[in-house]
């Protein structure tokens, strides 16, 4: 068989897929660096639909990169309330202040300068550059990966990102990747809808772990009541009966999410 026709046709399946169904989401309205940071960290390992009401109230909190760098941790994390995996939360917020004082507030554009700023792995970092920038980088997330292997290893199980990456390479659209990102998630989260998830044939596939009764439940838990006041541990525990829970404050003392003045323990006031 041809290979590249059969790519090209690959290409035009996706895009005409995008033409008619494609998703109108706020960020894919913008190019602003700052934005589209705040969306990529939001969606790590979170849904859209939850992202959504978030992602607007974040930007009416914290319209500027700078307003945002000035805000205290407890401000962040109640407005970032409900999305969860609160870390994301704190790291974000060292990220923009680590963009004023060394980017002179402008979100950098090398991979390199992103990868070390705090919570900015290889996926986020190439994902920024996409669609902030319109590299012609490869981005790989859940759906994405979920459509290569649809079209190209029906067949084969254990199949790693290494093996996909060629294809990759050949079909992307190097004149508008942001474009060709877009169109690809798009396609993948149809699949996950309508067809047995391709996923599991990944070698890179882990089931998530049940969010009931998990310790990131506890700390969720946690972070929301001390949000609206104080409290000492034995009356977290009136509330919390859980024998995790001193472990559990320990750890998001330790973490910096919270600081105990006497026996309180409240959210970190201060950066």
């Amino acid at each position: 068989m041809n290979r590249i026709p059969a790519l090209l046709k690959f290409r035009s399946i996706i895009y005409a897929y995008y033409g008619r169904h494609g998703r109108d989401l706020p960020w894919r309205k913008t190019v602003d660096p700052y934005i589209v940071l705040v969306s990529e960290i939001m969606l790590q390992q979170t849904q859209v639909e939850r992202v959504l009401p978030k992602f607007k109230l974040f930007l009416q909190t914290f319209p500027t990169i700078q307003l945002f760098a000035t805000a205290s941790p407890a401000a962040v994390l109640r407005v970032w309330s409900g999305l969860g995996y609160n870390r994301r939360a704190l790291h974000l917020h060292k990220a923009a202040q680590q963009i004023v004082s060394d980017f002179s507030g402008s979100v950098p554009s090398s991979y390199e300068s992103l990868r070390r700023l705090p919570g900015i792995g290889p996926y986020t970092a190439n994902a920024i550059l996409a669609f902030a920038f319109n590299r012609p980088v490869l981005v790989i997330d859940t759906n994405i990966r979920r459509v290569y292997l649809h079209f190209f290893f029906r067949e084969k199980q254990g199949v790693g990102d290494a093996e996909f990456l060629p294809i990759m390479r050949k079909t992307l659209d190097a004149k508008n990747p942001r474009r060709w990102f877009n169109a690809l998630m798009d396609y993948g989260a149809m699949l996950g809808r309508e067809h047995a998830n391709s996923n599991r044939r990944s070698k890179h596939y882990v089931k998530q772990s049940s969010f009931t009764g998990s310790t990131r439940q506890i700390r969720g838990k946690i972070l929301k009541l001390l949000l609206f006041r104080p409290h000492t541990s034995a009356q977290m525990k009136e509330i919390i009966e859980d024998s995790r829970l001193e472990a559990i404050l320990a750890d998001l003392e330790r973490e910096g999410f919270v600081e105990r003045n006497d026996k309180e323990y409240a959210i970190r006031s201060s950066a």
